[in-house]
């Protein structure tokens, strides 16, 4: 085991067992890792109210084969105000399944920590768009080398323009998608995720029950 440092991104969390804690996190410096936390259930002191979905931290770990062991966590955002409304956590809960379902153990990868960290900070202080959703989806698959071709490919060529705009711009907020230019979107978009994945996911479930 080694010790180590990182700038991260809570995925996902499970309860392990009375007390412990297996927390997903995307971290600038090792890409995506898994961790136990010790004591979390119970631990108030060591750990706060750090490990929340969505939560980035910066945290103190030991690194080896298998699952990493959280020591301690320092909050640098819990992002307040995604957490008081659904379509927020529902847009936030996309974008962190994505990055775990879709990213490799281990690799890093500064670009999508980026993009995953821009778009928690933009939905903590602007209004929830299903146009930065689609925004954040078609760069996660540009970042990964999974983008899809444009051309050809059943879409309006408005639509194609807005979605290479997004990849252009790297700048939330700046790439309004009209009704249909969203439908058309997620025809592109949708299968070239599901592609890669072994399961539906969760999230857009959850969005869906919210109306998105």
């Amino acid at each position: 085991m080694r010790k180590a440092e990182a700038d991260a991104i809570i995925l996902r969390l499970t309860d392990y067992g009375e007390a412990d804690r297996i927390v997903s996190f995307f971290t600038l410096q090792h890409g995506r890792i898994s961790g136990i936390a010790r004591g979390a259930k119970k631990s108030h002191k060591r750990f706060g109210g750090a490990l929340e979905a969505f939560a980035y931290l910066n945290l103190q770990l030991n690194l080896g084969p298998g699952l990493a062991t959280v020591t301690s966590t320092d909050i640098v955002s819990i992002f307040p105000a995604i957490r008081k409304e659904l379509p927020k956590i529902g847009y936030a809960a996309y974008a962190c399944e994505l990055v775990e379902r879709l990213t490799p153990e281990g690799e890093e990868s500064p670009r999508l920590f980026r993009l995953l960290l821009r778009y928690l900070e933009w939905l903590d202080q602007a209004p929830p768009s299903p146009s930065d959703r689609r925004f954040f989806a078609v760069n996660l698959l540009k970042i990964l080398g999974y983008q899809p071709e444009l051309d050809g490919m059943g879409i309006s060529d408005a639509t194609a323009l807005l979605l290479e705009r997004a990849m252009q711009t790297g700048r939330f907020g700046a790439v309004v998608f009209p009704e249909a230019a969203l439908k058309e979107a997620d025809s592109l978009l949708d299968p070239a995720i599901a592609i890669h994945l072994e399961r539906p996911l969760k999230s857009l479930a959850f969005l869906s029950m919210t109306g998105e």
